[in-house]
């Protein structure tokens, strides 16, 4: 039930943003066990001076293709988990894209089974949580 956004700057085009957004899909399912079909991301490309990162804080080389992808989920992942699925994004999207590691930053937000509604204004993991989850 992951929620994920996208953000890269403009120059980004369309046909990379989507290979974006596999790759993170594809890495959840591999690593912290995402089912199939469980596919929300928001793609958002931002103007010259709308999408800011220091270019080596933490010692990276950071370039224009800077992405970063923020991740909100259920809470309960081991950081072992974690690690694994930013590994795996790093290295999909150098695969895929030709966009570095070091261009990747990743932000996990967690949260409870109660903090989601897929619509109609009902919390539906609370009126039928999920297997593992009860």
């Amino acid at each position: 039930m992951p929620l994920v956004r996208i953000d890269v700057g403009e120059a980004v085009k369309r046909e990379k943003k989507l290979l974006l957004a596999d790759a993170v899909y594809d890495a959840m399912r591999a690593t912290i066990g995402i089912p199939e079909g469980d596919e929300f991301v928001m793609l958002t490309a931002h103007a010259d001076g709308e999408l800011i990162a220091d270019p080596s804080f933490m010692g990276m080389t950071r370039t224009g293709e800077f992405v970063v992808v923020q991740i909100t989920l259920r809470r309960g992942r081991s950081t072992e988990k974690k690690q694994a699925l930013y590994r795996e994004i790093a290295r999909l999207f150098e695969e895929r894209t030709a966009i570095a590691p070091d261009n990747v930053m990743i932000v996990l937000t967690e949260n409870d089974l109660d903090d989601w509604s897929f619509g109609r204004g009902e919390a539906q993991y609370v009126l039928n949580p999920p297997a593992g989850a009860r």
